[in-house]
């Protein structure tokens, strides 16, 4: 079968439904075999920079790498506004042409060293060399889109390697589990909301997996502790509740935000890094702690200090609570003890 045939059938092995792009003289072959593909639909675009965020925005609401393809030269270098998906935390899988690698009767028109370019902005970039490398390559490619934390990711397919006979098989998607949370952070962070008077969850991007989106919704409907959410962590949770405060963002001038902030002695952060970015809303670090959830630590040292982190995926371990006290906000003071999923 041809490269081309072979990469569409990696794709489909990943469980890709969609391929968002424009068409393009480079990756002809490529969109010859998706034409053939019965699971696979190409959503057609006017311009490169809406199918790099269609992909990335399909990455962030489902967790799946999202696909976009464009052509060489002009049209791939307008992905690297849609590398975005790199700081957001998005999974995605930017597909580009290139001009023959082995031999080019064109010469270097409109060649441009995509490989380079997107290396500071992905955690991933390869040329295909050959069209045997095109299963190794695809499953690392999705591996390392989609593993703590998601990123963006690049594969440039040169013309002539997409039209090679090859005949290699597929390599088998494997399923990656989130650490679980040591137990001892776990149970430092239950101390803490227990102590807590005044507690506030701070709900970020990070936040947006399905077992933590899911505790994280029984944990406030069950102990009414107020939230509030980023520009990120935004349908983590469900913002018709009447303990939201509403957003929280860099700078912030939302009355609600800025006084739940500011007048709370301790906010839980699930899947944000205060820290990353000084706000208004984020309070005189004298006056609170901050818990931070996360996979990862926070880089840069704005902000206020954090009491510490818990890394790993909350989630995997249960708070059950034994009872709940009635307080200005539904549960002043919160008795929890851990238990083994």
């Amino acid at each position: 079968m041809k490269s081309s045939d072979l990469f569409v059938k990696a794709l489909e092995n990943e469980g890709v439904q969609y391929v968002f792009g424009i068409p393009g003289e480079e990756n002809l072959d490529l969109l010859d075999s998706l034409s053939r593909s019965d699971s696979i639909t190409l959503i057609l675009t006017r311009h490169e920079q809406a199918p790099g965020f269609m992909a990335a925005t399909y990455g962030r609401l489902t967790g799946k790498a999202g696909v976009c393809l464009s052509t060489l030269g002009p049209g791939a270098t307008n992905f690297v506004t849609a590398a975005y998906a790199q700081l957001g935390g998005m999974p995605m899988l930017m597909i580009t042409g290139q001009k023959p690698v082995k031999s080019s009767k064109q010469g270097q028109f409109q060649v441009v060293d995509i490989v380079d370019m997107m290396r500071p902005l992905t955690k991933y970039t390869r040329q295909l060399v050959s069209g045997a490398n095109i299963p190794s390559r695809i499953r690392e490619a999705f591996r390392v889109a989609q593993e703590e934390k998601p990123g963006a990711v690049h594969l440039e397919l040169p013309e002539d390697i997409a039209r090679e006979e090859v005949d290699e098989p597929l390599l088998s998607a494997s399923l990656v589990r989130r650490p679980t949370a040591e137990a001892k952070s776990i149970a430092a962070a239950v101390f803490r909301l227990e102590q807590a008077r005044r507690p506030v969850l701070v709900v970020g991007a990070a936040a947006n997996r399905k077992q933590t989106s899911r505790m994280l919704r029984r944990l406030v409907s069950s102990f009414g502790i107020p939230f509030v959410t980023t520009q990120m962590g935004k349908g983590v949770l469900d913002e018709r509740d009447l303990v939201r405060a509403e957003l929280q963002g860099v700078r912030t001038q939302h009355r609600a935000a800025r006084q739940c902030a500011g007048h709370h002695g301790r906010r839980a952060a699930f899947g944000h890094r205060g820290q990353d970015r000084a706000s208004p809303a984020s309070g005189d670090g004298n006056l609170w702690r901050r818990w931070l959830y996360d996979e990862f630590p926070g880089a840069g040292n704005r902000g206020p200090p954090r009491a510490g982190p818990c890394r790993g995926d909350l989630a995997r371990r249960r708070l059950r609570h034994d009872q709940m006290e009635a307080g200005q906000y539904g549960a002043s003071r919160l008795r929890a003890r851990l238990r083994q999923p």
